[in-house]
């Protein structure tokens, strides 16, 4: 009887596991747990098997618990590629001068100086006269950089900067045309740390990632042209059968 149990549990077990991971549960957390909890009935129920003396059925619970185990991998990933954006998601773009980040779920921007005087250094870290001598660096060298660049200056500091550094809005929209379009060619790997997705991530959670980030970052909502080109290169590039 004990055995006949224990068998129904397992498998309703298998079953709230699997309603969970369609549900939209955060696959990394689930696994972890789900694999302590599954070996600890794995434990129990052997043990309850061999004390009863019915080792067949132990063995038929092993057989109908093994496929599950085997398929862990499988139904997590393809719980993770057919949701949508969930919390945590961090969109990443490089260029000569900056490596920038943006929280999807605040909208924060931030960014790492990767050449000049101030390589390594925080964008937060650097007083306005600092960021517009980077900005003027960036303009001169790398129009990418200065584009991503004044998208920060927007978000960060309103106009502000563009009084300090003597700018008109329509001086700013006349300097970005060349930085447009991306110059260079985007590798998949790219692709997702862009859109701030895992590898593998399906159709819908692409699109949504990219409407997401089109909200964020399009040149009307705080961003610029090139980053916004970035984005949608991004999904085009994944969404290629």
């Amino acid at each position: 009887m004990i055995a006949y149990v224990f068998l129904g549990l397992s498998l309703l077990i298998g079953g709230i596991l699997a309603v969970r991971w369609f549900a939209g549960a955060d696959p990394k957390t689930l696994a972890r747990v789900a694999r302590v909890v599954l070996g600890l009935v794995a434990v129990v129920g052997l043990i309850l098997f061999l004390a009863s003396g019915q080792l067949g059925l132990a063995v038929m619970a092993i057989g109908a618990l093994l496929p599950m185990l085997l398929r862990w991998r499988t139904l997590a990933r393809l719980a993770r590629t057919t949701g949508g954006p969930r919390p945590g998601q961090e969109s990443t773009i490089e260029t000569r001068f900056l490596r920038m980040s943006l929280d999807h779920d605040t909208g924060v921007m931030t960014g790492i100086v990767l050449e000049g005087v101030h390589r390594g250094r925080g964008l937060h870290e650097l007083h306005q006269a600092n960021l517009l001598d980077l900005l003027r660096e960036c303009r001169v060298a790398d129009a990418e950089s200065a584009s991503v660049l004044e998208a920060y200056l927007d978000r960060t500091q309103q106009e502000d900067w563009r009084q300090a550094a003597g700018e008109t809005g329509e001086g700013r929209a006349a300097g970005e045309g060349g930085a447009a379009s991306p110059s260079a060619a985007m590798t998949r790997n790219e692709a997702y740390r862009v859109l701030g997705l895992e590898e593998g991530a399906g159709v819908d959670a692409i699109k949504a990632a990219h409407r997401r980030l089109m909200r964020q970052l399009h040149p009307d909502h705080g961003g610029s042209t090139w980053i916004a080109a970035k984005i949608n290169q991004a999904k085009d590039l994944l969404l290629k059968s």
